[in-house]
């Protein structure tokens, strides 16, 4: 079954299991007890910390573990906020960022009397640095949110030039990297990053776990209050498998990196956009059409989308007709972000891009990954074929 849906979740790896194993196998331990079996748990989790420490260019004490991308970025977003006083609480995030991000800034707003802005985007769903530049409040903006690449069209944004303006107000600027971590990659400190999240299922890790990577000297008012692990920003006790797991995803997309994976996802990636301008010669490519193939630049001096990531429209095609058939033939894609999942609105990201709602209906999302192959590709591009077949165009008399 051709899985192009990596955007989502990717699946587990064959490192991360391995890491997981002895963990789940043996007595369960706590990492911060002190017999032996919980000190092989804490060392378990460290040597995680590491492997993503190492992922992202940063040291392992900044590392905080999470739940997940989500957690982590309500705790950038929410701990941000509410470290600085009422007159302070000021956040401008792209327009095109995920709902994690978006969701905890309406919080904020309602619930602890921030004020937020939206920074604009172009057609490509690239933030518009003049207008951010704009919306900053010198001295009372206290977060700037702007994403490495987006998880519906796979767009990379201008991070490091952001994080300047925001450096500049005095204010720390939040990168989410769930998508970009592995492939093309991020730079925390080249890029001027305070705080960072990161998902260990987009790695090919296990679902449950990520972390928020909190620059040294950054502020932040923790949300979880308790046993006052992870520097006291994020108590609850660590669940040392999948951390391990994560850890070891980490340590693999870092290898993937080193080897190229990037040009060969961009490969397969055009070879099934060839294979879709075939069939439907009016397909329209969202977001930045050229595929960064990580380069060693960090991913704000380079541009692009992400390299595994297409997003197209179909004219005349109700997004949700095509999932249908493509999932009857044994293919999985989806139409945008997993988590908005079931949503009767269209993508705020290609709207905020200029789509209208017709034309963001009509749009499928492909993403491959560490384990795509050519067969995929050229299966999923079958399958599309089949369900063109049935399908007939909005508004073609029958």
């Amino acid at each position: 079954m051709p899985y192009l849906d990596y955007a989502a979740s990717a699946p587990l790896r064959a490192e991360a299991l391995a890491a997981m194993l002895p963990l789940l196998e043996r007595p369960a331990a706590n990492p911060s007890s002190q017999h032996a079996q919980g000190r092989a748990a804490r060392a378990a989790v460290e040597t995680a910390r590491e492997q993503v420490a190492a992922l992202v260019g940063v040291a392992p004490s900044e590392v905080v573990f999470t739940s997940g991308g989500t957690e982590a970025d309500n705790l950038a977003v929410k701990g941000a906020l509410l470290v600085r006083p009422p007159a302070e609480r000021h956040l401008v995030c792209s327009a095109v960022e995920h709902h994690a991000v978006l969701d905890a800034a309406a919080w904020a707003e309602a619930d602890a009397g921030a004020d937020v802005d939206l920074a604009p985007v172009d057609g490509s769903g690239r933030v518009d640095l003049d207008r951010l530049a704009a919306l900053l409040r010198p001295g009372r903006t206290a977060l700037v949110a702007v994403m490495a690449a987006n998880n519906e069209v796979g767009t990379g944004q201008p991070v490091a030039a952001a994080g300047k303006l925001a450096s500049d107000a005095g204010a720390v600027l939040l990168c989410d990297a769930v998508q970009a971590a592995g492939l093309p990659g991020v730079d925390m400190a080249a890029d001027g990053i305070d705080l960072l999240a990161l998902a260990a299922h987009k790695l090919g890790g296990p679902t449950g776990v990520g972390a928020l990577v909190v620059r040294t000297g950054a502020a932040l008012r923790p949300l979880l209050h308790g046993g006052g692990q992870e520097r006291g920003l994020r108590s609850g006790t660590l669940p040392a498998a999948a951390i391990a797991g994560f850890g070891a995803a980490a340590a693999a997309a870092l290898t993937d990196r080193a080897y190229g994976a990037a040009t060969t996802l961009a490969a397969l990636r055009s070879r099934l956009l060839a294979a879709l301008r075939t069939l439907t010669p009016d397909l329209e490519v969202n977001g930045d059409p050229t595929p960064d193939q990580g380069a060693a630049a960090p991913t704000s001096s380079r541009g692009g989308g992400l390299p595994g990531l297409l997003s197209v429209r179909f004219p005349g095609r109700r997004a949700e007709d095509l999932l249908l058939l493509l999932d009857r033939y044994g293919v999985a894609c989806s139409a945008g972000s997993a988590c908005a999942s079931g949503a009767v609105t269209p993508s705020h990201v290609l709207v905020a891009m200029g789509r209208d709602p017709v034309a963001a209906r009509e749009t499928v999302r492909f993403s491959l990954g560490h384990a795509s192959t050519e067969a995929d590709v050229d299966a999923a591009a079958a399958a599309v074929a089949q369900a063109l077949e049935v399908l007939t165009p909005q508004g073609t008399p029958r």
